[in-house]
């Protein structure tokens, strides 16, 4: 083995590349040279949005410094195979750096590859339905053919660099030392970049361990759930009991897409969100109805809605997919369920879902599904939102809503008009001028469009705002054409917009509101401590959203365990 990389050492360039020839004599080294460089940028590479710049480039990586020592002192066979293993998994760490950066960008938090990789599929319809299927479909092929890349030339630009050294071992020797001797200098110094980056860097060594560790915690984290899940001080408790302050209530609780705190309190976003609260405040007021408002804890950010949805009706802190998957498998019981059970005719309006659902709407017990289908809209299609959220409400309130006998109502009703691109946005129309929703055309014919908006970072916030004014207005109108004084609302936001809107290091807090024209209603909740009106304020209670299924049946049953505190 040492005659072999003796030779190896003395024989140089292979012959092709020493022809005499100049640009084939210089191709061996200019190749090392991207190899090198290819190497660096990737170990450089940030796994945060705010680090990205050129300090971040201006660092000395560890793991280069320990990946040319092994090129010096490993042999030929096991020299190649190390550099391709270390090169191969360089690339799934740069796939994992690119997609904490969208993670954080989108969502404000760090890619979670155990449950993460199940929203694939969704995110890519939401980009179809943001930018269309021309532009998602290139997207998607630009971002398989980069991660192609990674996944090839990293490991060949391993295996290149450390053949190099082997090749010029005393040279590579000396500069390991020479390399490695100033990074411990400056790590000791606590030199930093422009980016405020320490020069002497192991970030991708630490990525990986977060990665490594965080999937650990995963796996431990789906075993407690499940029993956590298992537990439920309502399992027993008579449906009728959970809910007898609510007997011949229609009860409705209203989801409005990306409704979060900042809406109300970015001094950017707030007065158009602001006015349409008071809009609402006093439209209903003008109706009869009152309400009492307060703060919930999302335990999602920037999307994932349907985390929040079950969050709230069963009671759980659903941070991801697995623990989702885990509670839709189980029998826990959920407002839905809950209701169901009592007596109540039980729907789903959800008309951003156009693929089946049934087995989301058989464990929450749902009598029928107002999906993109049935909701029977014939109008043009608003980005993300297949149907304006005006409509939606309309079509609940001519279908389920009719004045005669009938079974008291319970639904979750999922408005999705504030979804981002949030244009084209549809505005009011006249009630009675809905049909099947054609007279829409001419709105959208009308509406600024994605490309627009997204032009100018200011458009994009008042989009944002005038979308969620748009559903916040739609509701109003809703209820004052419904007619129903046994109306009972909870209307939430899911999760606080992506980061483009929120900001960095915004909370997850969501407003919600709980409104009646039956004072006996509000009067179930006067020990909440919610503020009256449709506004939280500043100083409003913040409960976790898995705390509202447990204070809600204490708050309208006439048995149940006590929940002094849960939620304060």
């Amino acid at each position: 083995m040492a005659d072999t990389e003796t030779l190896e050492r003395e024989a140089g360039p292979p012959a092709v590349l020493s022809t005499g020839r100049g640009p084939r004599r210089l191709r061996g080294p200019v190749l090392t040279l991207l190899g090198f460089v290819l190497l660096l940028a990737a170990l450089n590479l940030p796994n945060r949005p705010e680090q990205l710049s050129a300090g971040a480039w201006a660092r000395i990586p560890l793991e280069l410094v320990v990946l040319v020592a092994l090129g010096v002192v490993l042999p030929p066979r096991a020299r190649t195979l190390v550099a391709t293993v270390l090169g191969l998994a360089l690339a799934v760490v740069v796939l994992l750096k690119a997609l904490d950066i969208g993670m954080l960008v989108g969502f404000y938090r760090t890619f979670d590859p155990l449950s993460d990789p199940s929203y694939a599929g969704a995110g890519y319809g939401v980009l179809r339905d943001s930018v269309g299927g021309v532009r998602a479909v290139l997207v998607a092929v630009a971002l398989g053919v980069a991660a192609l890349a990674a996944l090839v030339l990293l490991p060949l630009a391993a295996v290149r660099v450390t053949r190099a050294a082997a090749r010029h071992r005393r040279v590579a020797t000396t500069g390991v030392v020479a390399v490695a001797v100033a990074w411990g200098l400056v790590a000791v110094l606590g030199t930093t970049t422009g980016a405020g980056l320490g020069v002497a860097s192991a970030q991708t060594a630490t990525v990986t361990a977060d990665h490594v560790r965080d999937l650990r915690q995963g796996v431990t984290d789906r075993d407690d759930f499940e029993r956590l899940a298992a537990s439920d001080p309502y399992a027993a408790t008579s449906p009728q009991g959970l809910l007898a302050g609510l007997q011949g209530k229609d009860v409705l609780v209203v989801f409005v897409e990306s409704y979060g705190r900042v809406a109300l309190e970015d001094p950017r976003l707030a007065p158009t969100v602001t006015a349409a609260v008071d809009r609402a405040t006093t439209g209903l007021g003008a109706a009869g109805f009152s309400g009492r408002s307060a703060y919930l804890t999302s335990p999602t950010f920037g999307g994932l809605s349907w985390l929040a949805h079950s969050t709230l009706q069963t009671g759980l802190p659903i941070t991801d997919q697995v623990r989702y998957n885990a509670v839709i498998d189980s029998r826990r019981l959920t407002l839905a369920s809950a209701f169901g059970a009592a007596g109540w005719r039980t729907v789903l309006v959800s008309p951003a879902d156009e693929n089946d659902i049934s087995p989301v709407t058989g464990f929450y017990g749902y009598d029928a599904l107002y999906d993109g289908p049935a909701v029977g809209y014939r109008g043009p299609k608003f980005g993300y939102a297949p149907v304006p959220d005006q409509f939606t409400l309309a079509t609940l309130a001519q279908r389920e809503l009719k004045p005669g006998p009938r079974p008291p109502l319970m639904a979750e009703v999922d408005l999705v008009s504030s979804h981002t691109p949030w244009a084209p946005l549809p505005r009011l129309l006249d009630p009675a001028s809905l049909g099947d929703g054609s007279a829409y055309q001419q709105v959208f014919d009308q509406a600024a469009t994605a490309d627009a908006v997204w032009s100018d970072p200011a458009k994009v916030k008042q989009a944002y705002a005038d979308s969620v004014a748009y559903s916040l207005d739609a509701l109003t109108s809703f209820v004052a054409n419904a007619h129903d004084d046994n109306l009972v609302l909870v209307v939430l936001g899911d999760h606080q917009p992506a980061a483009v809107i929120s900001g960095d290091k915004a909370s997850h807090d969501v407003p919600i509101s709980v409104v009646a024209k039956d004072p006996a209603v509000l009067d179930r909740i006067a020990g909440w401590g919610w503020q009256p009106g449709l506004r939280p304020t500043a100083t409003a209670p913040v409960w976790p959203m898995d705390a509202f299924r447990d204070r809600f049946f204490s708050a309208f049953g006439t048995s149940g365990p006590s929940l002094a505190g849960k939620g304060s």
